[in-house]
């Protein structure tokens, strides 16, 4: 049977008392209506690449991305022209960036040592779909969740960053991994679209959570305190129901595995 399509993931709302409802991996269905963005990170691309490229209305490399996408696309890269690349243009070749300026590409100077291009990357990007007044749902970024464990984490430091950048939410996608940063309140994710793979997790990144209770996973919390050092939710799963509820005090990382 095919992955059906769940409904749509929604534009994140600050108020504490409001249900925010996704399916995390709504973007990688082939039958999946949601609206998106993708940036592309300097990191390999995966398989669901040429998927994500195709709906996607409006594409951007960070720096060293456009080297992933220059390589990737060898023979066809002409169908693959970013709308823009950003960064301080430490990590481009020098053959790449020439090659995406002589095609119409927009090169964006961002060198700000105190960002990383991610972050930079996401701000440029905010200012375009206003710009373009875009109806955007979401911001789907490939890359930064392997290597380098600095980056990682800078990865997820973007994604706290993030909330002051966009009013949208961004979820990060590499190999079997899926990133989501819960904001503070009561979330409610569907996981029934076939792709989930078995685990999953929620880690309080940043300051603890001191009162998170869930629904829908085989090991739920009830008015937790989750942190480093005493308590963090990983290796969970999923109770069959297809819907996982969570409600936080603080931002919280979702994580889950997606089927290869």
């Amino acid at each position: 049977m095919p992955p059906r399509s769940p409904p749509a993931l929604a534009v994140v709302r600050r108020s504490p008392d409001m249900e925010h409802v996704c399916t995390p991996l709504e973007p990688l269905l082939p039958a999946g209506n949601l609206k998106y963005c993708l940036v592309i990170l300097n990191q390999p691309l995966d398989n669901y690449f040429r998927h994500l490229w195709s709906k996607a209305l409006l594409r951007a490399c960070a720096d060293g991305g456009a080297n992933r996408l220059y390589d990737i696309t060898e023979g066809e890269r002409e169908s693959f022209l970013p709308e823009f690349i950003n960064g301080d243009f430490d990590s481009i070749r020098p053959d790449v960036r020439d090659y995406y300026a002589s095609k119409g590409c927009e090169l964006i100077s961002t060198p700000d040592q105190d960002h990383t291009d991610f972050t930079k990357c996401l701000e440029v990007l905010q200012k375009k779909i206003k710009e373009k007044d875009l109806q955007v749902d979401v911001v789907v970024t490939l890359g930064g969740l392997a290597g380098r464990f600095d980056q990682i984490m800078a990865s997820v430091s973007t994604l706290f960053q993030a909330a002051r950048i966009s009013p949208l939410p961004i979820i990060i996608l590499q190999e079997e991994s899926l990133v989501y940063l819960l904001q503070p309140g009561k979330h409610k994710l569907h996981v029934d679209t076939g792709m989930e793979g078995d685990w999953c997790g929620l880690i309080p990144v940043g300051q603890p959570c001191n009162r998170v209770t869930t629904t829908g996973l085989k090991w739920n919390l009830t008015n937790h305190a989750l942190a480093f050092g005493t308590l963090v939710s990983t290796s969970n799963t999923y109770d069959g129901s297809g819907v996982v509820t969570v409600e936080t005090d603080q931002p919280l990382l979702w994580t889950m595995s997606i089927k290869p």
